[in-house]
Parts: structure tokens; C-alpha cells; sequence
């Protein structure tokens, strides 16, 4: 990880993770990297559970004054790891996603998503949790629960809020890949940078963020949620992973081929 501000010290504080690296600078400023490379930095249970952690940590800790969370390698986030699906399916036990997406909504700290390469399904929807939204030119989003026979029916208050409910109503639907500019444009994404340039962005928000007094800004991010956000729907996707449209749709993403519904040429 690059230093977010050179001018200053840059002797780090690391919290030991598996799954991902949490670094705090001496200013307050803590990186959160989704650290499994070889997987698109897809979440399993692990990662859950340690990014459930990280943030409680985070929170309970006065010198921490902003949270930046960005992915290790090629990809901010691809999602739930389809390979750890049906174990995460069948555990009671650790934090769900949703639980994640909660503790970094009500994060009582600024946070920046440094989005680079994929944000998909549950990565779009990490960056959308977040307070600001940094893209390169070479990012994109995505919501393609639907391509695999799922319904995001949970995530859509946080998608919503982030980008409308027309825009949703398209990206969820469709499963597109969302580019940077219209990440942009659809207020997915708040600023684009070329990629050698993310770190200095991020470096330059972070240093406004600074600017802001703690207890002022946390009274304001709590007005933001409660206000803006809508009730997070009662009804679960369980019963719909357990579908044949699921099981097929996640049979086909692992197999490579198109799913049964998706009509042939003639």
C-alpha cells in the first residue's frame, strides 16, 4: 500500500488479519485493502467476519478519524465468492453480509471507497455503503445478482439511495457492466481519476476530511443515514438461493456457459 500522505509521518499501525490488511497512519487515516488477490477479492466467511471486526475496531477507536477501504491486486471487490456460497449458506454462525454493509453505513467515521477494476454485487455494494466514491477510468460496477438467478432484493435501499431507482431499476434488471463515466454520471461514483492517480486523490479528499471536527461530522453522517436511507426489506434472498433458477444460474457462472433462460441464436 502506497503511503496517503508523504508530507506527514508515515510510520503505520497494522491490525493482524488474514483475509484483509488494516493499516492506521499516525493522522487517523486507517486503509482497510480487501486482500484476496487470486479471487477478485471476492468475500467468503472470513472475510466477513474480519471486516465485521475491523470496522467495530475502527469505530471504538477515538484516533481513528476516516476509514478508506480499496482491494489488494486487479479487482476492488467481485462479490460473494460463488465457491463459498453454499457454506456460507449453511452457517448460522458470523456476520453476514449484511451486517457488514450495516456497520460500514453507520461507520461513525468519513469513508472512501478507491475503487480500481470490478466493484461487483456485493463489492458495488461496499462502495455504495461508503460516504465518497473515488473511481478510476478504469472501474466498473455491477449488479448481476439477476444473471444468476438471484434478486438483490435486500441491497436495494443502499443502490437506490446511491443511484435513483430509475438507474437501479436498469443496472439490476440487466446485470450491464456500469463504466466509470456513467458510474459517474448516475452518482454511483463521485470523482474519476486516471489509475496512477488514485492515491493522491484519495490523499487529497482524506486531507479535507481532516479539515472537519470528529463530533461534527458524526452527528452529520448519522443525520445523512437516518434520513436518507430507507427500511432495509424484511424478506431474506435465502429462499431464492435454494430456487432452480439459483442453483442453475450458479451453475452455469461456475460451469462458463450461458444459463438454461438465456435464449439461443436461431
Amino acid at each position: 500500500m502506497k503511503d496517503l500522505d508523504p508530507t506527514h509521518d508515515t510510520k503505520e499501525t497494522a491490525l493482524p488479519f488474514e483475509t484483509i490488511a488494516v493499516q492506521v497512519t499516525p493522522r487517523g487515516i486507517a486503509t482497510v485493502q480487501l486482500n484476496r488477490p487470486d479471487r477478485g477479492n471476492a468475500f467468503n466467511r472470513a472475510m466477513l467476519a474480519e471486516l465485521h471486526r475491523a470496522l467495530g475496531e475502527l469505530a471504538a477507536d477515538e484516533a481513528t478519524r476516516l476509514a478508506v477501504l480499496r482491494g489488494v491486486g486487479a479487482h476492488f471487490c467481485a462479490g460473494a465468492d460463488l465457491a463459498d456460497r453454499e457454506d456460507q449458506a449453511a452457517s448460522s454462525t458470523g456476520p453476514a453480509m449484511l451486517d457488514v454493509l450495516a456497520a460500514l453505513d453507520n461507520l461513525p467515521k468519513p469513508t472512501i471507497a478507491a475503487v480500481d477494476g470490478g466493484a461487483i454485487g456485493g463489492g458495488a455494494a461496499i462502495a455504495a455503503c461508503c460516504d465518497i466514491v473515488v473511481a478510476t477510468d478504469a472501474a466498473f460496477f455491477s449488479i448481476p445478482e439477476v444473471r444468476i438467478g438471484m434478486a438483490p432484493v435486500r441491497l436495494a435501499p443502499l443502490f437506490i439511495r446511491a443511484m435513483g431507482q430509475r438507474s437501479f431499476r436498469r443496472y439490476g434488471m440487466s446485470g450491464e457492466r456500469i463504466r466509470a463515466p456513467e458510474a459517474l454520471r448516475i452518482g454511483l461514483a463521485h470523482q474519476l481519476c486516471a489509475p496512477p492517480a488514485l492515491d493522491a486523490t484519495v490523499a487529497e479528499i482524506a486531507d479535507a476530511l481532516l479539515h472537519g471536527a470528529p463530533g461534527a461530522i458524526r452527528e452529520l453522517k448519522s443525520a445523512c443515514v437516518r434520513l436518507a436511507t430507507p427500511p432495509w426489506p424484511a424478506e431474506a434472498s435465502q429462499a431464492r438461493a435454494r430456487t432452480a433458477e439459483a442453483i442453475e444460474g450458479i451453475a452455469s457462472f461456475r460451469e462458463k456457459r450461458k444459463p438454461s433462460w438465456y435464449p439461443g441464436s436461431a
